[in-house]
């Protein structure tokens, strides 16, 4: 079992998603068993954030900005999916969308936006982004179940950055994927408290779901995946010369996310070193590289000389 998350670029397009698809693809047709973890699309939690403070605001320009996210959901199912798998996309996707608008409306009314209503308002760019691309892991002929995080992640009541339950996440989690033997599409940066109500894992929560899913399953590995070649020694807009690490430890990965490094969000880091799961950074844009290893050691070549870090196709039998 892997668990791969793919943050907000990786779903910021339908060329992006197509992308994502063939290395999703790739492990189907390698027999590897894996869950995907999604971030919402490329700017919709800020877009997401906008509109819940504009609409706290009395602005009715919230309306408009509502409208645009629903305009850019439907393109992508244009993009992605045939016509014939479409509408399942389109009703849950109108659901979702008019729930979204109900409390919009509830917030302009009041003129108040509560920590609780925001956590609400940004889950719909996860929930939609996991929903859409399932169905479309599925047209590529990967049996895939959409799963919403908040179903299998228990926190507490501190909305904004809820702090987790592991032991009854652990179990639900467990039980949850020892009785759904498909792939998984879920939703990242998410979770519920015993009641119901929806709460968020802190902004780069979608590593963290990664990694609760991953230690919870004892995954051979958790893969992140984003727009770099892995963790880079600088910033390469500013450093010509930056290079990707091939190899560091848990240890040192903690220490440069403390210190401003933005490809791992700091509490991924510990779920997996508690297990001894390696993190493997990789990039949707380019999956030849092999990326940076993250764990106890650098890995040993395996037998027969073929690769850690399972090279992967293109987008072979795509649409």
């Amino acid at each position: 079992m892997r668990v791969l998350k793919f943050g907000g670029t990786s779903v910021g397009t339908p060329e992006a998603i197509k992308s994502l698809l063939g290395i999703l693809l790739d492990y189907h047709r390698r027999g590897v068993r894996f869950a995907a973890v999604f971030s919402a699309f490329s700017k919709v939690t800020d877009t997401l954030i906008e509109t819940a403070t504009r609409a706290g605001k009395g602005d009715g320009t919230y309306l408009s900005i509502l409208e645009k996210l629903r305009t850019r959901h439907a393109d992508a199912v244009e993009q992605l999916l045939e016509p014939a798998n479409r509408p399942p996309v389109e009703a849950a996707l109108t659901e979702n969308f008019d729930a979204l608008a109900n409390v919009l409306q509830g917030i302009f009314l009041l003129h108040e936006v509560s920590p609780r209503s925001l956590d609400f308002v940004v889950s719909f760019g996860e929930r939609n982004a996991a929903l859409i691309v399932a169905h479309a892991m599925r047209q590529a002929g990967i049996p895939a179940d959409y799963l919403d995080a908040r179903t299998i992640i228990r926190t507490d009541a501190q909305f904004g950055n809820a702090k987790v339950d592991f032991e009854q996440t652990n179990r639900l989690v467990q039980a949850h994927f020892g009785g759904n033997p498909a792939a998984q599409a879920v939703t990242g940066f998410i979770g519920s408290t015993d009641n119901g109500l929806t709460t968020t894992l802190g902004r780069g929560g979608s590593d963290y779901t990664a990694a609760i899913l991953g230690a919870a399953l004892e995954a051979e590995a958790i893969e992140i995946w984003t727009d770099v070649d892995g963790v880079l020694t600088a910033d390469p807009r500013r450093v010509k010369k930056a290079f990707t690490l091939p190899t560091m430890t848990y240890r040192e990965a903690m220490e440069m996310s403390h210190f401003g490094a933005k490809v791992i969000y700091p509490p991924t880091i510990q779920p997996a070193m508690a297990k001894g799961i390696p993190l493997l950074i990789r990039n949707t844009f380019n999956p030849e590289f092999p990326g940076t290893y993250v764990g106890t050691a650098p890995p040993s070549p395996p037998k027969g000389g073929e690769s850690h870090f399972f090279p992967l196709g293109g987008l072979e039998g795509l649409p």
